[in-house]
């Protein structure tokens, strides 16, 4: 398949859905409006939703009902970006290219904006159209889950106590299941659930979306001590400098490397259950992100 042009055509498709359902700049408070816009438009491969409608193409799905619960998993991941970059958090002045929300909007209106990101979610969730198998309470428990205390913000919580610590493999793996695996293969799960797909289907995404999950954070801490600042868009070799608990950092460069390709493998075998081209969107993901430079 043409991955490139695939991209292009989900990424379009999903900033016209989430241009509709976010409240427009002029709206009151417009300060707060214009911050949420500025972070979600800020250039964002857009990467979990298109998961998310990819998953649903497998279970041959239809993407209108998938569309509402891509959109809504892409707020909540650019509210934990908007916190994350916060001076109490990471301390990131850039983010995709530009300055982060909080060096444009100041510390308050960006905690505000990723509050109203987090909340707008659920509402747009409330917008999709339940399958017969995965009712709208299914639907918002998984989202919930996923960026609750004990997932995201969990995630969230271990990398910051495990700052200038020896961490151990464990550890580690606690923390990147959580902080970024659980949005993602709760992304893939949501696509397979808007297209009511049966158990097994459901057990083989939720397998691929785990093992995705690990692997790209794995890439992402390969990257950050590979790449350049302007090739990623965010400030390269934070991770070192604040010694944060990273896949190079606990096993060295060539093992992530290799621990990397390894979940990515088992990313692909989990879709065997897979007939025909269903999946061929889900394995050409699964090797662009491991391939990803940026």
């Amino acid at each position: 398949m043409n991955l490139k042009a695939y991209l292009r055509s989900r990424q379009k498709q999903i900033d016209r859905a989430l241009d509709r359902y976010l409240p427009r700049t002029k709206v009151k408070p417009p300060t707060l409006h214009k911050a949420m816009r500025y972070s979600l438009f800020a250039g964002g491969k857009r990467l979990r939703p298109i998961l998310c409608l990819a998953a649903a193409e497998a279970c041959r799905g239809k993407i209108s009902n998938a569309l509402p619960l891509a959109c809504a998993l892409e707020c909540i991941h650019t509210y934990s970006l908007v916190h994350d970059d916060l001076p109490s958090m990471d301390n990131d002045d850039y983010r995709r290219g530009r300055p982060t929300c909080h060096k444009v909007f100041g510390d308050g209106i960006a905690v505000l904006a990723g509050d109203a990101l987090l909340t707008i979610a659920f509402e747009i969730v409330s917008m999709a159209k339940p399958a017969r198998r995965y009712d709208m309470s299914t639907l918002l428990r998984e989202i919930a889950v996923a960026a609750g205390s004990q997932r995201l913000i969990a995630g969230q919580v271990a990398d910051l106590e495990a700052e200038g610590r020896d961490v151990k493999r464990d550890q580690l793996r606690f923390i990147h299941e959580n902080k970024t695996a659980a949005i993602l293969k709760s992304s893939v799960r949501l696509g397979a659930m808007s297209a009511n797909a049966d158990a097994k289907k459901l057990r083989a995404i939720t397998q691929f979306g785990r093992a995705l999950g690990l692997a790209f954070q794995v890439v992402d801490d390969i990257l950050d001590v590979t790449q350049t600042s302007e090739i990623l868009g965010k400030s390269a070799g934070k991770d070192i400098a604040a010694r944060k608990a990273t896949y190079p950092a606990v096993i060295g460069l060539e093992k992530s490397q290799a621990e990397a390709r390894r979940l990515t493998r088992q990313a692909h075998d989990a879709l065997s259950v897979f007939r025909g081209g269903d999946a061929e969107p889900l394995h050409a993901l699964a090797n662009y992100l491991l391939e990803r430079e940026y």
